[in-house]
């Protein structure tokens, strides 16, 4: 399995610099971690990545597709309640639920 169908990098595709050795996914610009933190890190960084790619895989199975932004969701929403017909029922379309 590779990184791409995954959602996780493939170590095996990661670019290369001109020493020879694979670029790092991960850099510490500020600070200086222990290992144990760094370790940490890479724990949390690789469970939110395998999280989200099992959310992806279980929408794609029930055949659900993620909305591309709130607004998109949020004429989803309101498209579900019913419509009451009636006097004055075009002024209360605009007000908030």
């Amino acid at each position: 399995m590779t990184g791409e169908s995954s959602g996780t990098p493939d170590p095996a595709a990661a670019s290369v610099d001109s020493s020879g050795l694979p670029e790092p996914v991960l850099r510490v610009v500020k600070g200086n971690p222990t290992p144990a933190e760094f370790a940490a890190l890479v724990a949390v960084v690789t469970a939110k990545q395998r999280a989200a790619a099992a959310a992806a895989a279980d929408d794609h199975r029930r055949g659900r597709r993620a909305a591309k932004s709130g607004w998109a969701a949020y004429w989803r929403r309101t498209s579900q309640q019913p419509l009451r017909p009636g006097p004055g029922a075009w002024r209360a379309s605009a007000l908030p639920r």
